[in-house]
This record gives structure tokens, sequence and C-alpha cells, in this order.
């Protein structure tokens, strides 16, 4: 049951917050936020999600 929860709030932190993320993480490095590991692996993880998101998209519009 504990796993089902972490599962579920990953999907919603995700979900809403991964365009932020991939959007405000460059502008925040340009404007002096320091290397961070930990940012990079998430923001990574966000590029991952949105081109996820769009092949799953462009696989439901090609198999209409």
């Amino acid at each position: 049951m504990f796993m089902k929860e972490i599962y579920g709030a990953g999907i919603m932190f995700f979900y809403f917050l991964k365009w932020p993320i991939l959007v405000g993480l460059p502008w925040l490095y340009s404007n002096g936020l320091k290397e961070n590991y930990i940012l990079d692996a998430l923001w990574l993880y966000c590029v991952f999600l949105v081109f996820k998101d769009i092949y799953m998209l462009y696989k439901k519009k090609k198999s209409k």
C-alpha cells in the first residue's frame, strides 16, 4: 500500500511540474544558479517525460 501512495504522488508531481521544471531550470542556470546534479537529473527525467508524451500523442493520432 505504501508503494502505491509513493507512486501516485510521483505521478501527480511530474504531471503538474514537468513543464515548469523543463523551462525554468535553464532560466535559473542562466541567472546564476550553481550547478546541481540532482536538479540536472530531475530536468533530464522531465525531458524524457515530455518526449514520451509527444510520442504517445503521435502514436494515438497515427492509429486513428
